[in-house]
């Protein structure tokens, strides 16, 4: 390292031992137990001092060994080390994220309200698992100081540089003076050309960050010019990607009505963006991943207006784009073996003087026509254009969509789970598995076209209604199928060649419950960290088909 941290994280294990740097631990061990700190209760956190740096003592806890059997986090037979180690990581990202948040905390003193956050350089035991210690500390320093001017030292940051807000001017490093690269988990099962590490841990986090940054800015500051703009400053340099922003012409050019008929109503041009991201070193074989994320920028709901209170969190239903577009940059940074293409659908829903109206019926790309029974319903119609277009023009082996969706998914899952509606067992059980493993959780819901009689049939004015009921959620889940070409077809014996999944948001978009590494009431960036591991494993695997269980990761040893 240039220059030593001003402070470090450490951890405790559960009987008491400081995992500390030789030269200073004795002294913090006999503070620690003079403390009289309970080690075997995960959490415990103190403040401890060494020769000239302090130190943040936090406790991992007594590793618990009973497997559950029942309930969603169920264990198969076999896969009891899977389950320990998940449980073991999420406790390590836990501990650094407070001892991180308690020298964050109590950071230098405040030199007046209009000085920037001033940079500090914080160390880290890296542990057992240096990728999920960086991810738990990098993802600890977050915080929305973008658009304050005063307050306690870092907690404002208004028109300062982009390094000195959201935490940026914390450096977190390793306490180990080895390459980030170097620093690898030893017990990661996956590996491949990319195996977990501390450089992972942090691209992992920032993208998180990244997401959570962007859906955290005002609509103001925010629009789909702007969000294009950012997208293609972050992709500046990255080797095999290419940023492309169409406009409303090119998008009335592919027939895409429903993405149009969501514009109608705002001032502020719309945007279909697109980012391609090519593995530099090349290959026939590579798997191909299509990502479309919802990118309402505000939602008012249109002509069908929401209530006015908590409006202004629609800033964040562009959550789907944000995720996504931090996702794709991530994959990039870190090379990973597969090709991926990213679209956003790019707008506001306003309710101008020419905004579309309930009973309009508009004609997609796909050819389908569309009854627009509630404007409020805007995302599956400016997705299921963009839906059509990857699949028919890039052909993606899978392809997943991310979108603040439906509130039926919140009253369903609230904030801890994201609704993930999967036909194929094998795209399920890899989101499963990458899910666990990042504790980003999803949970299965029902794709099944048993619920079309709800946006389809014979009393329907057109082919399909953008709203059905009363299961809200998977009528928006299989209104969004109708428009993805390549899937089975049962009918005609037409084997699938595009896996599809559908990851509804609209509960997991921002967090009523606080996290050491999540505030209360703030953006998550969700699922950003559970795609990047779910896409790190099928390149290591070489696409679908070849997951099996290492992929999977049913072969790690127990903790």
């Amino acid at each position: 390292m240039a220059s030593s941290p001003d402070a470090l994280v450490i951890t405790v294990s559960a009987d008491g031992k400081v995992n500390a740097p030789s030269t200073e631990s004795g002294n913090l061990q006999s503070q620690w137990s003079a403390s009289r700190a309970d080690a075997a209760k995960a959490g415990t956190t103190r403040l401890l001092y060494g020769d000239s740096t302090p130190y943040a003592a936090v406790s991992l806890g007594k590793q618990n060994t009973y497997v559950p059997k029942t309930g969603p986090d169920a264990v198969d037979d076999g896969n009891e080390g899977e389950y320990l180690r998940n449980q073991h990581l999420e406790r390590i990202r836990v501990a650094v994220a407070k001892g991180v948040r308690a020298l964050r905390d109590v950071g230098p003193p405040q030199k007046g309200s209009d000085t920037a956050p001033p940079p500090r350089k914080l160390g880290v035991e890296t542990t057992a698992s240096p990728h999920a210690a960086a991810v738990g500390a990098l993802l600890a320093t977050y915080q929305t100081n973008h658009f304050r001017t005063r307050g306690a030292a870092g907690s404002h940051a208004f028109e300062c540089a982009a390094e000195q807000q959201g935490g940026k001017e914390i450096d977190i490093v390793p306490a180990s003076d080895a390459k980030a690269e170097e620093l690898l988990d030893t017990e990661d099962a996956i590996g491949g050309d990319v195996p977990l590490s501390w450089q992972t841990g942090t691209a992992y986090a920032e993208a998180q960050n990244l997401s959570r940054e962007l859906a955290e800015t005002p609509a103001n500051l925010m629009t789909p010019t702007l969000f294009c703009e950012r997208a293609q400053a972050l992709f500046s340099g990255v080797a095999g990607t290419e940023v492309i922003v169409h406009d409303a012409a090119w998008a009335k050019s592919k027939g895409m009505g429903c993405f149009l008929s969501v514009t109608h109503g705002t001032d502020e041009p719309a945007k279909v963006l697109e980012v391609h991201y090519k593995y530099p070193g090349g290959g026939d074989d590579l798997p191909t991943i299509g990502l479309v994320g919802k990118g309402i920028t505000f939602d008012t709901g249109g002509i069908s207006i929401k209530p006015g209170l908590g409006m202004k969190l629609m800033k964040g239903d562009m959550m789907g784009a944000a995720s996504g577009l931090a996702t794709t940059l991530a994959i990039a940074k870190l090379g990973l073996r597969c090709n991926l293409v990213f679209v956003a659908p790019l707008t506001e829903n306003m309710p101008g003087p020419s905004a579309t109206k309930p009973g309009d019926i508009v004609k997609s790309m796909k050819g389908l026509t569309v009854e627009i029974d509630n404007t409020d319903a805007e995302g599956r119609l400016v997705l299921s254009d963009c839906l059509t277009y990857v699949s028919r023009e890039h052909k993606p082996s899978t392809l997943i969509t991310l979108s603040t969706l439906t509130g039926a998914i919140r009253i369903a899952l609230g904030t801890v789970y994201t609704g993930a509606f999967v036909e194929d067992p094998s795209l399920w059980h890899e989101l499963l598995a990458a899910s666990k493993a990042e504790n980003d959780r999803v949970w299965r819901m029902p794709l099944d076209d048993d619920y079309l009689y709800s946006i389809s049939g014979a009393s329907q004015p057109a082919d399909l209604c953008n709203v059905g009921r009363p299961a809200g959620a998977s009528a928006a889940a299989i209104f969004l199928k109708q428009f993805v070409e390549g899937l089975e077809d049962r009918e005609k014996g037409v084997p699938a060649r595009t896996r599809f999944a559908h990851l509804d948001l609209g509960g997991t978009m921002e967090s009523d419950f606080d996290l050491p590494y999540q505030d209360k009431y703030c953006m998550t960036g969700r699922p950003t960290r559970l795609l990047i591991e779910w896409a790190r494993r099928l390149a290591a695997a070489g696409g679908q088909g070849k997951t099996g269980k290492v992929a999977t990761g049913e072969k790690r040893r127990r903790v």
